[in-house]
């Protein structure tokens, strides 16, 4: 008995109308809860949380295209035959099994389909997934870091305000390094050998991985490098600025992180046998960050011990990329893209049809989750700052816009002040007539019968006030010589 396959001229047209307004429906409703996060980023003025719901649009309508791109090219490359012994390499599975009809122009050569029809639909809902889960783990796992850590932090800023922490860390106190509570938590016996170091370092971001010392020390450093000493300078609020424009970037889909989902895509192979070995990469290459970031903290403190044995008010550590791999700070939230992007990847396939595969997927997927968010997130924003130099998001949003106006306003009075000399006649002892018409020279505004020589759209400042008085003066008393001649 063969299956006839239902059209659209053999289906109901309300079920066509009824499943049309169901999909109208889930996407007006989409559109419209995007458009009030957008407008709620905008009356809190969230810049960079607007910059990232605008990737996100983007990504949608990438998404979109290339929907539409499948469906269309679905019959053309379904109809792109080859031998049958390159379509048996790099299967998925070992066993694999093929239910899908074959294009009838392939299976009269005794040839395949490149890729059959079944397999477009699949890779098409194979990317729309992996598109979404990576946006949605992003949002997940920066909100569990911002929701953890920066309420603590929030806290820890506004303790050093009060009379108490100015107290204990008053610049005309001097101490030894070693009774210094930063110092006495990273200058340890295992601290100048790197063997020791690294496994003590890995340990430790399970436990107090950002301590409220940490804090506070690099807080002290960040702005003794930047700003002058007993600043007022609010280190919390800039680093939820820098981790908000460091969300916009980890949340958009660049060009290397489809080329890398390409790879993926070819290393599902059997012959790889990845299912043993990609699942537990991202857990890795998180635990080897985290890792680094607090190495880094530990050699901030022995650098400083080898400069100085005292300390004055308290411990002092200086910012420099030469802490950072290949001194480049911002490689570590490339690594962390790509974490947060792999471990979701993978496809319903053979590797799937065991309880034990879908477990250690699942568990994985959690754990670098809960890792990255409530562990490596809240070390990478503060450790960063420790750079050679400061981010731009250093200035809020309402000073950047100030900078902006000013530095507008500036370069309108420089063209004006040049346009100005441009156009200023040269006058002589020897001029014995001048023409005194509205139109002199080259500028139709200037005019030595007007009280003014010169229009400015902002208020004249004195220089430009005082040089036009002197040269109306001297005008006057030039046409007082030509009419007494």
């Amino acid at each position: 008995m063969t299956s006839s396959v239902i059209t659209l001229e053999s289906t109901p047209t309300w079920a066509v109308a009824a499943v049309v307004f169901f999909l109208i429906s889930i996407s007006i409703c989409i559109e419209h809860l995007l458009h009030l996060l957008a407008k709620y980023f905008n009356k809190n003025r969230r810049k960079y949380l607007i910059q990232a719901l605008d990737k996100i649009k983007s990504e949608l309508l990438q998404l979109g295209f290339i929907s539409l791109l499948l469906t269309v090219g679905e019959k053309p490359i379904a109809n792109i035959c080859i031998p049958k012994s390159i379509g048996e390499t790099f299967l998925p599975c070992s066993d694999p099994s093929n239910d899908s009809p074959e294009e009838a122009k392939c299976e009269e050569q005794g040839m395949v389909s490149l890729l059959s029809r079944q397999g477009m639909k699949e890779l098409q809902y194979l990317i729309f997934v992996l598109a979404f889960f990576h946006s949605l783990s992003c949002i997940l796992t920066f909100g569990l870091g911002m929701a953890k850590q920066m309420r603590k932090w929030k806290s820890w800023e506004a303790e050093t305000r009060t009379l108490e922490y100015q107290f204990s860390n008053d610049p005309r106190r001097f101490l030894l390094i070693h009774q210094t509570t930063f110092a006495r938590r990273h200058l340890r016996f295992w601290s100048e050998h790197r063997f020791l170091r690294w496994p003590a370092c890995f340990l430790r971001q399970f436990y107090a991985s950002v301590s409220k010392v940490d804090y506070f020390t690099l807080r002290h450093g960040f702005i003794t490098a930047h700003f002058s000493e007993g600043s007022t300078f609010d280190f919390q609020k800039y680093i939820k600025r820098t981790l908000e424009k460091d969300f916009g970037v980890v949340v958009g889909i660049s060009l290397w992180v489809w080329i890398l989902s390409m790879l993926f895509i070819f290393l599902n192979a059997h012959d790889f046998y990845n299912y043993l070995w990609l699942p537990f990469i991202p857990l890795l290459m998180l635990l080897l960050v985290g890792t680094q970031l607090q190495g880094i903290i530990s050699r901030m403190c022995l650098e400083s011990q080898e400069k100085s044995q005292v300390v004055r008010g308290t411990f002092l550590v200086r910012p420099s990329d030469h802490f950072f791999w290949f001194g480049w700070p911002k490689l570590l939230l490339h690594l962390m893209h790509f974490i947060l992007f792999q471990y979701k990847f993978g496809f319903r396939s053979c590797f799937h049809r065991k309880t034990e595969d879908i477990v250690i997927r699942l568990a994985m997927g959690v754990l670098v989750q809960v890792l990255c968010g409530y562990v490596t997130l809240p070390l990478y924003a503060l450790v960063t700052q420790m750079g050679t130099s400061m981010k731009k998001v250093i200035f809020p949003e309402k000073v950047v816009e100030g900078l902006k106006r000013w530095r507008a306003n500036a370069r309108r009075n420089i063209a004006l002040k040049n346009n100005y000399t441009s156009a200023r006649p040269s006058l002589d002892n020897n001029t014995t007539s001048i023409n005194t018409s509205p139109s002199f020279g080259a500028s139709p505004s200037f005019n030595l019968n007007t009280p003014h020589c010169v229009k400015f759209d902002q208020p004249s400042s004195s220089e430009y006030l005082a040089f036009g008085v002197k040269d109306e003066g001297k005008a006057n008393s030039t046409n007082r010589e030509t009419k007494d001649s």
